[in-house]
């Protein structure tokens, strides 16, 4: 990779992050994390024991070492308890950096943008960095970056649903109004998904269910630590403007004529 993804001021030279639930076991997990080769992992607060430290529990199973926690709100219906749950991660894990979300509805699992607006400000003000889980909406994510966010995290399809890049113009239109990083959550089911986009300009990738629910976690891992490195290096290649007609690959001029 050319260039390292910057969040909140530090550089990782991996752009895929991953999620730590789902996995069949927490040796898979931690396959799955050595594999792909992610320096930060997220964690839902809400459904994590901080307290239990054994060499049982979840916390014990990632290489903090290499990698950074991401404490997330999953879970969170309000302004109220997205805040209160990123407090009690800063207390439990040591850590500001946050990925907020607050979800508006049960079925599609989007987020509630009036209450993600709101838990944002907060917690920019108490210097969390704030990473927001939002819809693919270019006026919010341009709220959420003036109000300090260190990143966006626009989703590309409903969570867990792998159905893919579902809006890349959406996305484009972010990337090309969005100054901090764009990381994309939610929606990724393969290593093509990955791949569209970062060949798109994403900054990065966030997923979990299609590596940790795909029948080999490990394998998944891998073909999505190589699109994703694949894409960005097509992005940074610049691809061959598209046409309709054919243009021949080797020039006319010189041919030798009979």
């Amino acid at each position: 990779m050319s260039n390292s993804l910057i969040i909140a001021g530090k550089s990782y030279e991996s752009r895929l992050l991953l999620g730590t639930g789902k996995y069949p076991d927490f040796k898979a997990m931690r396959s799955a994390h050595d594999i792909s080769g992610t320096q930060i992992v997220t964690v839902a607060i809400r459904r994590v024991d901080l307290a239990d430290r054994s060499t049982d529990s979840l916390l014990a199973h990632i290489d903090r070492d290499k990698i950074d926690l991401l404490p997330n709100t999953a879970g969170c219906y309000t302004a109220k308890d997205a805040v209160l749950t990123c407090e009690l991660a800063r207390e439990a894990l040591g850590t500001n950096l946050v990925k907020l979300e607050v979800i508006g509805d049960e079925k599609t699992l989007y987020p509630d943008n009036e209450e993600l607006l709101v838990a944002a400000r907060e917690l920019v003000s108490q210097d969390f960095k704030v990473l927001p889980y939002t819809g693919d909406d270019v006026v919010l994510c341009k709220k959420l970056e003036d109000m300090g966010c260190a990143a966006v995290m626009p989703l590309a399809a409903p969570i867990g649903s792998g159905l893919g890049i579902r809006n890349p113009y959406n996305l484009r239109i972010i990337l090309e109004q969005i100054s901090i990083p764009v990381i994309v959550d939610a929606g990724v089911g393969t290593a093509s998904d990955a791949a569209v986009a970062m060949e798109l300009g994403c900054d990065g990738l966030l997923m979990n269910t299609a590596v940790a629910c795909a029948k080999d976690p490990v394998k998944m891992a891998n073909a999505m630590r190589k699109a994703v490195d694949a894409g960005r290096l097509a992005f940074e290649a610049g691809r061959i403007e598209r046409k309709l007609y054919a243009t021949a690959s080797s020039p006319l001029e010189g041919v030798v004529r009979q």
